[in-house]
């Protein structure tokens, strides 16, 4: 009993971040960023592109000034939605891979490294930029043949700060909600993790990112940070 409630616990703090397994020693992976000065933070977006809440997410962005990093679903970039990614390149952001199952945790290396490079270049192909060399995996859980094939690829597995997620611990998302945690919780360095899509609707309702980056940034820049991107230009 006592090692299957142990394994439980370890799968929970697999994607939890930061809690470090001794396979994050080989620096592929990165669960915070450079504090920098002034003080910054770093917003990033998964799931996406999703055809309506996507450009709305960007045009909070724009009005703020503000440059984020979205970690985008191959099988959700299609014909529709590339000119959004498109265009969250030529605005400024950062844009790296995500996936919609934990399979690649399974997956052996070179599957991985593949996986990787074919999603890349069919972004590249379809909006006319290459993404940064990043990758988060569904829900965050990876496995050591994940980061080996990662790094095969040149590529860095991105997690995010501990709290600083959008699960709302089964209660409605909301701004109200998740503004002020987010707040509280945000320190120099963190990456902070929300969403835009879902991992199987490519046009999920995701009007509490929307409304919860408005009441965020400037919450935030209160506060004294400012904001920064995973691949700085």
């Amino acid at each position: 009993m006592l090692w299957v409630l142990a394994l439980a616990g370890l799968a929970v703090l697999a994607h939890t971040a930061p809690f470090q397994f001794l396979l994050d020693i080989t620096r592929t992976t990165v669960w915070r960023m450079p504090a920098g000065n002034p003080p910054t933070v770093y917003l990033t977006f998964d799931d996406g592109p999703n055809p309506t809440a996507t450009p709305q997410l960007l045009d909070v962005l724009r009005r703020h000034r503000v440059r984020a990093t979205f970690f985008v679903i191959d099988k959700h970039l299609t014909l529709e939605t590339a000119p959004i990614v498109r265009r969250a390149f030529e605005e400024g952001h950062t844009v790296g891979l995500h996936s919609h199952t934990r399979a690649l945790m399974f997956y052996h290396p070179v599957w991985v490294a593949t996986t990787l490079q074919e999603a890349a270049a069919r972004m590249e192909v379809m909006t006319g930029h290459a993404p940064c060399r990043i990758f988060r995996p569904h829900g965050g859980n990876r496995s050591v043949p994940m980061l080996m094939g990662a790094s095969r690829a040149g590529y860095r597995v991105v997690g995010w700060g501990w709290m600083l997620w959008d699960f709302n611990w089964f209660r409605k998302r909301t701004p109200e909600s998740l503004v002020p945690r987010l707040v509280r919780r945000a320190s120099p360095g963190d990456i902070l993790v929300m969403h835009d899509g879902h991992h199987e609707d490519p046009r999920s309702d995701r009007q509490y990112t929307i409304d919860t980056v408005e009441a965020l940034i400037p919450r935030l820049r209160d506060k004294g940070f400012r904001f920064g991107t995973m691949c700085e230009p």
